[in-house]
């Protein structure tokens, strides 16, 4: 939407979260909160994005560049001075709009897309000068409440803390998202006076001011008051961690997949799963894993980053997977892990198997061709090479630099080939009699 510019308040000290981090990094079902935020906004057809950064916060700035999108734009907050000075940091940005701008946080990271839709096409289709988005709450402890005059006028927002006995008995909250006409906010923040409590400028404190000046004030009510909060605390991330997580669940669920037990199952952000795949519980999956279709995943399985399994696969329970790929048809059922292994099709890997990906300074590869099988307890020092149809002993350490030929088969610690082994066992038998004759 051209006539629109969006402003995202992402300076607030985060003090409650007692963390070195910043709050907006903070993850999500293994996603940085401010993400959900930028991508609601990009969603919404609003591409001209400015974020107000507190100064102490490079991270966060490193952050935003590294997404390398034109369109956002950072300020800094010379001093947390509340958010209505955060917002007039953004003046330069602000001054261009040039119609309406859109204001929110970025610790609000359940906001959805058709929210904001719904939000900015209420705004302009009554031309207000203020639209805001609020929701009724049973227990609104905590919010600011939305106080109307007798006409059911928006008369003003108070927060909390300033609110009388029956002030806080408003259920209707602000969720603190706006639609505002660029010219009248910059006017009505030009009157916001210092708080004398908190000594900040709030934001809120231009609602009262339209008011006063008969500007048209409307509000949007969201069906789901969960969107509006706001991330303050490790236990209120904890909640939107839940939040999202059946978020994303359900989206599987529609789209094919079976997640037998949603609440002992978790998947974060950005993986991708087939139709027809089942997911067992107490299974993890993180971020940039893919699954194909018709998979069994599961019970108490762990995929990490880099996974990528292809369709009609099964990996069982007590598994982890990292940076590895399964081929069509392989079979990974019982106890192992598998780091930095490329594993063909048609593939069987038995109970116990292991791969000793790291030396203590390198993560290094291993390859297993299509249709081996993997003999349980094997272990695999890699770098290595197990060849198509190649079998591996029950116990067999394949030792590092191994290149196990196709078909053939090795046995032992280290693991030689079957032939050889024979031999060897047969000489020692002959020497233990040479002996006895003796």
């Amino acid at each position: 939407m051209k006539d629109f510019i969006t402003i995202i308040l992402a300076a607030g000290e985060g003090t409650r979260m007692n963390s070195d981090v910043p709050k907006v990094l903070h993850e999500i079902c293994g996603r940085p909160m401010i993400d959900y935020v930028i991508d609601s906004v990009a969603n919404a057809r609003l591409k001209k994005i400015c974020v107000v950064l507190n100064k102490e916060h490079t991270a966060v700035l490193d952050y935003i560049n590294a997404r390398k999108n034109k369109y956002i734009k950072a300020v800094f907050q010379k001093k947390p001075q509340g958010t209505a000075d955060a917002v007039m940091s953004a003046n330069k940005f602000l001054s261009k709009a040039k119609a309406n701008v859109l204001i929110l946080c970025a610790d609000t990271p359940l906001i959805k897309t058709q929210t904001l839709q719904q939000l900015v096409n209420h705004h302009k289709d009554r031309n207000a000068s203020c639209t805001m988005l609020t929701s009724f709450l049973d227990n609104p402890s905590g919010f600011g409440r939305i106080v109307r005059d007798e006409y059911s006028k928006v008369r003003c927002i108070i927060e909390e803390m300033d609110a009388s006995f029956s002030q806080k008995q408003i259920r209707e909250i602000n969720s603190g998202i706006y639609c505002f006409n660029s010219v009248d906010l910059l006017q009505a923040l030009n009157e916001v006076g210092l708080n004398a409590k908190k000594k900040e400028y709030y934001l809120t404190d231009v609602i009262e001011i339209l008011y006063k000046n008969n500007k048209r004030i409307e509000t949007c009510v969201s069906s789901n008051p969960e969107e509006a909060l706001g991330i303050n605390s490790r236990l209120e991330l904890s909640h939107a961690n839940e939040i999202m997580r059946m978020r994303i669940i359900e989206e599987f669920l529609k789209n094919g997949v079976s997640v037998l037990d949603p609440k002992t199952t978790f998947i974060n952000y950005g993986v991708s799963i087939g139709k027809e795949t089942a997911i067992y519980p107490f299974t993890v999956i993180q971020s940039g894993v893919k699954i194909g279709s018709k998979c069994s995943i599961g019970p108490f399985c762990h995929l990490r980053e880099g996974t990528v399994i292809k369709d009609n696969s099964v990996v069982g329970n007590f598994t982890e997977i990292v940076r590895s790929q399964l081929g069509e048809g392989t079979y990974f059922k019982h106890l192992g892990y598998l780091g930095d292994t490329s594993v063909g099709k048609g593939v069987n890997i038995g109970a116990g198997m292991t791969i000793a990906n790291f030396d203590g300074k390198n993560k290094n590869r291993t390859v297993i061709g299509d249709k081996a099988f993997i003999g349980c307890d094997t272990v695999i020092v890699a770098p290595a090479k197990i060849g198509k149809s190649a079998v591996t002993g029950a116990g067999a350490v394949i030792t590092k630099g191994s290149n196990i030929k196709n078909n053939s088969v090795v046995v032992g610690v280290p693991a030689k080939p079957l032939v050889k082994a024979v031999v060897k066992v047969i000489k020692k038998s002959k020497a233990k009699k040479t002996k006895k004759k003796k």
